[in-house]
């Protein structure tokens, strides 16, 4: 499928937001992700996405290596081929009423459009989000305009409270749902006593099940991180 490149701009060291437009009737749930296939290099690269409507898409990554380097320098009206709506997103039917939506650095974008689904199906989510330091810190507005309570933690203490977002924790909640980095993860599997369901990051060469490559080990045998999930529920994981 091609999608035109509306916006390709950074919001943050080394982090880029990427408006696309195209078709987008294939994505079914928060927590999905594509894979796009950047000119000049053979495989494509999975990023979950942050939003989207009738109309198109809004993916925010980080460059990280040559691929999304070369992709953070393409310009609006470029075409990308991208695979779409891949994986199993985030299941909201036992949410609850006050669920948390912990996110990690490269690991929030996802958890926007998790965020506006929880609220319109009327739960009262609270967003718990960490970064590294302030220069950091991307899509704070963004979930601050959903009228929701929003919780940041860095590392350094330049911005909210200092620590890991496992610091920054509530009590009283239903759920939880998290995306990040696997440290950070592991530390809300442990911390979080409720029910609840964690984003993984694997290295994906197809993005559809066919090399698996991604396998991880679970509680019901091995299961493909980009086919099975990514989205895990916790009681599924062996952490």
């Amino acid at each position: 499928m091609q999608y035109q490149i509306i916006e390709n701009t950074p919001i943050a060291p080394g982090v880029f937001l990427l408006d696309l437009a195209g078709d987008t009737s294939m994505v079914k749930a928060p927590g999905q992700f594509c894979q796009i296939r950047i000119p000049g290099f053979y495989l494509r690269r999975p990023i979950s996405l942050c939003d989207w409507d009738e109309n198109g898409m809004t993916l925010i990554y980080k460059a990280v290596g040559q691929g999304t380097d070369a992709l953070s320098r393409m310009e609006i009206g470029g075409m990308l081929d991208i695979l779409n709506g891949l994986g199993n997103g985030y299941d909201l039917s036992n949410a609850g009423a006050h669920p948390l939506v912990i996110g990690g650095g490269a690991g929030v974008p996802p958890l926007y459009a998790l965020a506006k689904a929880l609220i319109a199906q009327g739960a009262e989510p609270i967003v718990c989000l960490g970064f590294n330091k302030a220069e950091e810190v991307f899509l704070l507005d963004s979930f601050e305009d959903l009228d929701v309570p929003v919780l940041l933690a860095t590392v350094d203490g330049s911005a909210g409270q200092k620590g890991f977002v496992t610091d920054a924790l509530p009590e009283g909640y239903d759920s939880f749902f998290a995306c990040g980095p696997l440290p950070m993860l592991q530390a809300v599997y442990k911390t979080c006593k409720t029910a609840g369901q964690l984003s993984l990051e694997e290295r994906m060469a197809c993005g559809f099940g066919a090399c698996m490559g991604c396998t991880i080990q679970t509680r019901n045998g091995p299961k493909r991180v980009c086919k099975d999930g990514p989205v895990f529920r916790k009681e599924e994981l062996t952490w």
